[in-house]
């Protein structure tokens, strides 16, 4: 009885003590049961105030007419439906009608027609994971899904191809890893991604770990924060050498430094609070005006959430994000109401008083870094268009736990880093990364490539994105070498998972008609930016179909090469020296590619 416990027991025990946690604080998502205007049972996602069945009430009042899913969530509570879930299972049976939808609040997806079959997300706060979940999530993928995993967009996780009968096992061997998945999917406050290089980035403003971490179990914790208008993506950036895209979320807190306090503000590091981001709508999170001190970030995310819960639009879900809200009211008016929320969180201060971070490294989450722990680095791993095999998983954990911090973590960029490396321990890590199938290196067009899951593995796209993202990388890289990194997004359809409006050079799949037939191809933009390069990219081709995409792609990365001042000038800078126009001709008078393969 005195001897210790094996890894495995130490696995075993941190996985009960984390998903007793879950279970926990899932209790606190039981809702009650109202009656509606017509005295029948109606329920609604919410808390004891219910301030969603309100705002459908209101809607209503006001003559509008609410949406299918609101109607759904109003009739039926899908966190109410674990019973119903392990019926179909039971019976091998796939939800139909809205269910499909409420299932998503289970972080369960039914993908059909791409696949007959289930994705489930996770959620990952920050998008950081102990090895021991990382392990235990390629056991569940190679029992109940297809063998892989997904990194998204959002540092985190889908595993795929799971069958309709094995829905509860990987619901329940998650929970049983201490891994969260309710709310991942469906009207809810997606994933809270951070800055991935957090409390090693020796240029951080502010470790963002612990802000991830509590905003993510205030969700959890706060029944009446599920169900919203439509999901919401919240993210805190510490000023680091990575960006996390804050200016891509519903919410955005960017860290700034205050060196001369005034009017009762202390000097110190403060978060910019920015709202209403949807790059796939073309809008970036815009400045409020307002800092808010770190301690109070959750509460004033809180209150922006409570605010978009009352007003958001539950009548047409192409208009039922925040942004459509500002654009609707204004940030005065819309400020106005969530101080309402609030005491003195929300501190109005000039932008150009605050000193801003530094310049994000376009590459930064590739290769080898230092820390700012001495002696250690971190290298970042090429996850091919964020796809891994549960072997390259297991074989990337057990790295970590060799000559790491026993850590995985996720990026928004669709790969990994693996962190606290001893320096004299770099090559062998090199190594071994190699020696799983991927690679750590910058100087390649897969380190900057991103695709969200395409027609293979989702109904709304237009085109196999991960396996045409892969012919580009492939034939691009055996027709010349890049010194400068290039991100190229890949994205199937309009809702833009993969981000193709901030790209270097950004795809986006569409139906195109070749010979009376149906072709999959892009249309495809450049000179897209984030951060300080800010800004939505140009379309320059439209209805190039997927076999003429890497020549084109091709084609615009040689005319960068051949035209820029000189061999330091960033893509995007030389995407924006030109318009259009003058892009179409300066690619077409190139000499012909080689044929594509």
């Amino acid at each position: 009885m005195d001897a210790p416990f094996t890894d495995e027991q130490k696995e075993y025990l941190a996985g009960f003590i984390a998903g007793a946690g879950v279970a926990q604080s899932a209790q606190s998502l039981a809702l009650p049961v109202l009656q509606d205007s017509g005295g029948t049972a109606a329920v609604t996602v919410g808390g004891s105030a219910d301030i969603h069945r309100k705002a459908q009430d209101a809607t209503i009042a006001a003559g509008g007419k609410l949406c299918k899913e609101e109607v759904a969530k109003r009739e039926k509570n899908p966190f109410d439906s674990w019973d119903e879930i392990r019926e179909n299972a039971a019976a091998e049976r796939f939800p139909k009608g809205t269910d499909v939808f409420l299932y998503k609040f289970h972080g369960l997806f039914f993908v059909a027609p791409a696949q007959n079959s289930f994705m489930c997300r996770l959620r990952f706060p920050g998008g950081i994971l102990p090895t021991y979940q990382f392990r235990g999530i390629a056991d569940v993928a190679d029992q109940f899904g297809g063998g892989y995993t997904h990194v998204t967009t959002r540092a985190n996780l889908q595993i795929r191809e799971i069958e309709a009968g094995h829905a509860p096992d990987v619901l329940t061997g998650l929970q049983e890893l201490g891994v969260t998945i309710k709310g991942s999917g469906g009207d809810n406050i997606r994933n809270i991604t951070g800055s991935p290089t957090a409390g090693i980035d020796p240029d951080e403003l502010i470790d963002t770990r612990r802000f991830a971490r509590d905003m993510h179990h205030h969700i959890l914790n706060h029944g009446e924060l599920y169900g919203l208008p439509r999901k919401f993506n919240i993210a805190f950036d510490g000023g680091g050498s990575i960006s996390s895209l804050a200016d891509t979320n519903d919410v955005g807190f960017a860290a700034v430094a205050i060196e001369d306090g005034v009017d009762g503000v202390e000097p110190g590091v403060y978060f910019r609070l920015e709202l209403g981001g949807i790059t796939g709508h073309r809008d970036f999170t815009r400045d409020t005006g307002y800092m808010v001190r770190p301690d109070d970030a959750v509460k004033v995310a809180d209150a922006i959430i409570r605010v978009f819960i009352e007003s958001g639009d539950r009548t047409n879900r192409n208009k039922a994000r925040l942004k459509y809200v500002l654009d609707d009211w204004g940030f005065e008016r819309f400020i106005d109401e969530v101080r309402k929320h609030l005491e003195d969180e929300l501190i109005p201060w000039e932008l150009d008083a605050c000193s801003h971070r530094i310049p994000s490294e376009p590459l930064a989450h590739l290769g080898v870094h230092a820390q700012s722990q001495p002696g250690k680095s971190y290298i970042g791993v090429v996850t091919p268009v964020g796809k891994l095999t549960t072997d390259q998983m297991r074989f990337l954990a057990d790295t970590a736990d060799r000559y790491g911090r026993g850590e995985i973590r996720l990026t928004v960029w669709q790969n990994l880093l693996i962190t606290d490396i001893d320096d004299a321990d770099l090559d062998a890590v090199k190594a071994e990364i190699e020696s799983a199938g991927l690679d750590w290196r910058t100087n390649n067009v897969r380190a900057g490539l991103v695709a969200c899951t395409g027609n293979g593995g989702c109904k709304f796209a237009a085109s196999d994105t991960k396996q045409h993202a892969i012919q580009i990388a492939e034939y691009v890289e055996s027709q010349i070498q890049l010194d400068q990194p290039v991100n190229i997004h890949v994205t199937g359809c309009h809702h833009s998972c993969a981000q193709h409006y901030i790209g270097d050079i950004g795809l986006i799949g569409t139906n195109i008609d070749v010979d009376d037939e149906v072709a999959e191809g892009y249309n495809i933009h450049i000179g897209g930016g984030y951060g300080e390069n800010q800004g939505i990219g140009s379309e320059i081709y439209t209805d190039v179909t997927h076999t003429e995409a890497p020549q084109t792609v091709e084609r615009i990365l040689r005319g960068y090469l051949v035209h820029r001042r000189d061999e330091k000038e960033p893509f995007v800078e030389f995407a924006r020296r030109h318009d259009p126009e003058q892009l179409r001709e300066l690619f077409g008078n190139l000499p012909q590619a080689a044929a594509c393969p």
